[in-house]
């Protein structure tokens, strides 16, 4: 071969800049990209032999080795796959962005599996310039009468080539990196970025540091020498410890579920996620057709509030890691969890770490969407058990899934479930069928309502969102023999919202929103007069001792006497502050006095306190009850501001030193 000269053949003026500035946003890339065009080699060198093209030795095993050398500042890929020829080299590397691997598919597309061949683009090797100012390319071919090649190249534009003295099978891309570009050819930098991209890749990868200190060599027969316990010398022949791999050119999504144990499983996420919390369950996918995708979704065990809850899914492309959490692929709220999904039909852009426009991929994200559907929609009908086991923490992601995706919430509606007041698990339906039928049970009056009012009356849904702050309203609830559902998460609001928007029947309330008819006594026409009139006095009374004259004020007669005061909030009016505190908290100056309305102070007609200030409203010594009253009911609704606790405090004191009087 003569040495040639020459410039890259470039099909679009001006691209190489491009390139080498803007193709890959991480520079850390190339290495992914070389790695990968070296395992395709072995791939590639492996089907000839299948196809009988070539005879590889029995002993024959791939292999990529990376070896950085920090003095010389280079770092090095070398695989013994299968190799190029000159007019290859002409073809592959001195025309830019024309594909080996979409060459190789189209010479051999009836005899060979494309989803096993990781590059499609021709644009993997020109990312080296990214780093390096000159690269060299050593390759010998597999066919028997080519000659070894040598290719060089500064800057990515002149190259020469000639033949080399290689002699054995394979590729050797050596990097002669910029200064920039140091970092590369850090053996602790280069390891990192392997994990990163390469860690599954199908071929064994090897990582040597060229200037690592060598150990010096001991006799094949005498290895190690210790003294036993009666002083005599023996010898030990150890086993010379061989390089491993660094990364697992079989992973356990590419298994088949049935050949895989719980074990495997455990241990492959600990390993990937670093999480060494067990997760709660998994979904093992695994589909041929009409796509190919494979994959590992695991459930976690997540924190109590939504904001914090943040999950990876790990993107890979024919075992080459391509991104974390691609939101056209993975449904929005799927990124709750943690998992791998490998689908080599992805249509990746040309840099492999974005997806073009597809409605291929449309289809992928629906059948995950359906998959994880289908796993807990079963986890329901077959293992009720560990389902409610699971709930606490799986519940805000099926929660989000229904809010943000129209489908999952179709396939799940029927399956979520609610913790009750005992404890218990139901069903949003088996909650409301139990209050009617504590309803009809408990009637004891006939209604005067008309059948039109009984249509548009709807089912009232109690809820919890504080077991602590709301406990004196959870023992009402007990005592009347009620039930309410626990929703204490950040999520539960705007689910909520949702349910009463497609299921127009159901209106939910938080606990403390009213007072419901099984708290209070049935009183006659006089009881209701006289409750009025307390209503009226004392109303006047509490606006003027706290200064609240908008304070919405209400005598009753409540079954429990040693409750003396309680606040109700009504729905709309608490779920509008929320709303307001929310823009607040935005950043939007919205005032929230106008909406300051629907609180109502409940006295209980019943209780000795409430009777006495009454009996003695005129009375100075009187304010400092209702203060407490006041204050007392709030607690139990909501914290005391910083400034109204010390006043609580201080007023409580005031109170025991006139008792001890």
């Amino acid at each position: 071969m003569t040495k040639q000269q020459g410039s890259l053949s470039i099909n679009s003026d001006n691209i190489f800049p491009i390139i080498k500035k803007w193709l890959y946003s991480d520079h850390d890339i190339f290495i992914r990209e070389v790695v990968s065009n070296a395992c395709d080699a072995i791939t590639k060198l492996k089907k000839l032999d299948v196809m009988g093209e070539v005879s590889l030795a029995d002993d024959y095993k791939g292999r990529v080795d990376v070896i950085v050398n920090p003095e010389e500042k280079t770092i090095t890929f070398a695989d013994n796959g299968i190799g190029m020829t000159e007019d290859e080299v002409k073809e592959y590397i001195n025309q830019i962005a024309f594909s080996g691997a979409e060459a190789f598919l189209k010479q051999y597309k009836d005899k060979t599996n494309e989803d096993q061949i990781i590059g499609h683009f021709g644009l993997g090797f020109y990312s080296t310039f990214m780093v390096a100012d000159k690269v060299t390319i050593e390759t010998k071919s597999f066919k028997e009468d080519a000659k070894a090649v040598h290719w060089e190249s500064e800057g990515g534009v002149d190259f020469e080539m000639e033949e080399s003295s290689k002699e054995t099978l394979g590729t050797t891309i050596t990097l002669y990196l910029n200064e920039d570009s140091y970092e590369f050819c850090n053996e602790y930098r280069v390891k990192e970025v392997l994990e990163k991209y390469c860690s599954f890749m199908p071929v064994e990868i090897y990582f040597t540091n060229a200037n690592a200190p060598v150990e010096e060599e001991k006799a094949d027969d005498v290895i190690d020498a210790t003294v036993d316990e009666d002083g005599n010398a023996t010898e030990e022949k150890k086993e010379e410890k061989k390089p491993e791999p660094i990364n697992n050119p079989t992973p356990l999504w590419a298994k088949h579920p049935n050949d895989c144990t719980e074990d495997e499983y455990k241990e492959f996420y600990r390993h990937v996620f670093k999480d060494y919390k067990e997760p709660l369950f998994w979904i093992h996918l695994n589909m041929d057709y009409p796509f190919n995708l494979k994959g590992i979704l695991y459930f976690p065990k997540i924190n109590t509030e939504y904001d914090s809850i943040e999950g990876t899914i790990k993107l890979y492309n024919n075992q080459v890691f391509i991104a974390d959490n691609i939101k056209e692929v993975i449904p929005e709220f799927l990124m709750l969890l943690k998992g791998v999904i490998d689908c080599p039909d992805l249509p990746l852009n040309v840099s492999r770490s974005a997806l073009q426009n597809d409605g291929f991929v449309k289809k992928i994200s629906d059948y995950i969407t359906k998959k994880v559907a289908d796993k807990l929609s079963g986890m329901y009908k077959v293992e009720r058990e560990n389902y409610e086991k699971y709930w606490d923490d799986i519940n805000p992601f099926i929660k989000y899934g229904c809010l943000k995706d129209d489908k999952f919430r179709e396939k799940m509606k029927d399956f979520v479930i609610f913790k009750n007041l005992e404890g218990k698990y139901i069903t949003l339906p088996e909650y409301i069928e139990a209050t009617k039928k504590d309803v009809v049970e408990d009637a004891t009056v006939e209604t005067t309502e008309t059948a039109e009012n009984k249509e548009e009356k709807k089912d009232s849904v109690y809820y919890v969102t504080d077991e602590v702050q709301q406990s004196q309203y959870i023992n009402m609830f007990k005592e009347a023999g009620m039930d309410a559902l626990i929703l204490t998460h950040n999520i539960d609001q705007p689910f909520i919202s949702q349910l009463e928007q497609s299921l127009e029947h159901v209106k939910f309330m938080r606990i403390d929103a009213d007072l419901t008819e099984g708290f209070k006594e049935e009183v006659s026409k006089e009881d209701e007069e006289t409750l009025k009139t307390k209503t009226d006095a004392l109303t006047e009374k509490f606006r003027a001792v706290l200064g609240k004259e908008k304070l919405e004020v209400k005598v009753e007669k409540l079954k429990n006497e040693n409750v003396s005061s309680m606040i109700t909030l009504s729905e709309e009016s608490r779920r509008m502050q929320d709303m307001m505190r929310m823009y607040s908290m935005n950043g939007m100056n919205m005032g929230t006095d106008m909406f300051e309305t629907g609180e109502t102070l409940v006295l209980n007609a019943n209780n000795n306190l409430v009777q006495y200030v009454f009996d003695h409203k005129d009375e100075d010594g009187v304010n400092i009850i209702c203060e407490q009253l006041y204050d007392l009911a709030l607690i139990s609704h909501k914290q005391l501001s910083a400034e109204a606790m010390t006043k609580f405090i201080q007023r409580s004191n005031e109170i025991m030193m006139l008792l001890a009087k």
